[in-house]
Order: C-alpha cells, then sequence, then structure tokens
C-alpha cells in the first residue's frame, strides 16, 4: 500500500465530501499577495512631469480666470480709472494724470456740489474723434479696469449746480453765484477768473441734469460753451455721469485724494421749487 500524496491529500469532512488543501507555497505567496499592511506601506507611484505641469496649468487657469471676473465686476460696479486727455481741470487735475473714479455716484451715494465728475459726451461736446489705436492686450485691460480708459470719448468736469439750482455768472466781484449766494473757489487755476473771460450768464439747472464748469475757466469747453442761455443744452444728463474722481493714482509724485472744501458750497440754499 502507498503513502498518499502530500501536495494531494483530500480530507474528508463531516459530510463525506472531500476537502483540497492548496499547496503550502501557493497558500504563502496568496497570503503575501492580498496583505492590507503590504498595501498600505507600498510608497505612491511618482507622479509624472506631463501630468504636474497640466495641473499647475489648470491651477494658474482658474486664479486668472476668477482675477478677471473679480476686476471686471469691481470696474462696472466700484471703480475704474481713467486718463485725463486736456488741462481743462488744471491745477486740480492735469493731462496724463490716472484718476480711479468711484462708480457709486451717482447712485447709492448722491451727487454734491463740488464733485469732480467723469462724464460720456452729452451732445457730440467732442466732435469727430480720431479713432484710438490699440492693441489687444491693451483693450482688453481697459475693458477689464486694469488700466485706465484713455479714450477721448469722456469729459471731466467740477459740478457747480444740482437740478433745480440757478447758476449765475458773474457778481460784482466776477464770483459765480449759486442760488443767489456767491461762492469763493480756491481750486480755480491761480491766474484764472471764476468766469474765465467768458459772457455773463444765468441759467436754471433743469431736473435730472447738472451745470459743470471746469477749473481752469479760460480753457474748459464746458457746459457754458454748450449752453443756449436757458441750461437746457449746457448742462449734462446725470444718467450719462460714470461716477466721481476720487483719487490721483499717478504719476506717484501727484498721489492725493480729489475733494472740493466743504466751505465753498456749505452756505448755499437749496433751491426754490418751481411753481
Amino acid at each position: 500500500m502507498t503513502a498518499p500524496d502530500a501536495e494531494n491529500q483530500h480530507d474528508e469532512g463531516a459530510t463525506g465530501r472531500a476537502v483540497v488543501h492548496p499547496p503550502i507555497g501557493e497558500s504563502v505567496a496568496a497570503a503575501r499577495h492580498t496583505s492590507p499592511e503590504t498595501v498600505e506601506d507600498a510608497p505612491p507611484a511618482p507622479r509624472s512631469f506631463g501630468r504636474w505641469l497640466l495641473s499647475a496649468a489648470r491651477e494658474v487657469v482658474i486664479v486668472v480666470s476668477l482675477a478677471m471676473v473679480l476686476s471686471l465686476i469691481v470696474k462696472t460696479f466700484l471703480l475704474q480709472p481713467f486718463h485725463i486727455p486736456s488741462g481743462s481741470m488744471e491745477n486740480t487735475l492735469i493731462k496724463d494724470d490716472r484718476v480711479v473714479v468711484g462708480k457709486l455716484t451717482p447712485g447709492p451715494i448722491a451727487l454734491q456740489r463740488g464733485d469732480v465728475v467723469v462724464f460720456a459726451d452729452p451732445d457730440n461736446w467732442l466732435g469727430d474723434l480720431p479713432v484710438k489705436e490699440r492693441t489687444p492686450i491693451q483693450s482688453l485691460l481697459i475693458f477689464l479696469g486694469l488700466a485706465p480708459d484713455d479714450s477721448d470719448e469722456h469729459l471731466i468736469k467740477r459740478v457747480i449746480g444740482l437740478p433745480g439750482d440757478t447758476v449765475a455768472c458773474c457778481d460784482v466781484q466776477g464770483r459765480v453765484s449759486v442760488n443767489g449766494v456767491s461762492i469763493v473757489e480756491p481750486y480755480v487755476k491761480p491766474g484764472d477768473t471764476p468766469g474765465g473771460g467768458r459772457p455773463d450768464f444765468s441759467v436754471v439747472v433743469p431736473a435730472d441734469k447738472v451745470w459743470v464748469m471746469g477749473d481752469h475757466r479760460s480753457d474748459s469747453a464746458d457746459s457754458r460753451l454748450h449752453d443756449d442761455g436757458t441750461g437746457a443744452l449746457g448742462s449734462v444728463p446725470i444718467d450719462k455721469i460714470h461716477g466721481r474722481a476720487l483719487m490721483i493714482v499717478w504719476p506717484l509724485s501727484r498721489l492725493t485724494w480729489v475733494t472740493a472744501p466743504q466751505s465753498v458750497f456749505g452756505s448755499v440754499p437749496a433751491p426754490t421749487p418751481t411753481p
């Protein structure tokens, strides 16, 4: 009688069915192959340079896209830079200054006399303008509000009269008056006069409009030049105003807030309601 082969030995269970035991070598190998501890301890496969580069590029695109969207929102609703193209607001603003304009005025923040405002050309005040040549990058930066708008399609002046105000010039001392009160204007360019040598006028500012004048009165094509003597044509519609100049940001040597002394219009009364 021969001894049973150890590798092919069968056991009989309680049911009489044969149970086949795998070879000892295979059992150990399988245990090693499926051991959880071995899987957990295995070092992660190194990420290829191509996958790293793709991941980095994706992150850069996301960050840049978010920054562009945020900048566009800020430019549309809060702040926008503008370029000063002329000397009509000297010495408050000089040619080639860059200013930041707050978009909450007019709107949540009401317009006030003395505000320096940027507005779209209300009625062809600027005449025919040459086409501005820009690179696509420059156009994109201006659109996003990351560069100052250097177009010649906007004007910047100081609000002198609000809707309903009576604005006149000049009194016996050569001053501008608002609602019968003469004002002293320290922002007028030194050496210039409040009337700037232009003809006298007296107008009532129509509803939903403002009367604007440059600080360099003799070199400003403002409401006076475009009016017919009634205030109707020279006044600027409020819905044309893009915002109020807040600060000069360039050049850095001129970094300062753009304000009007409160004392200038402090004693001006409210306009008399029209019957």
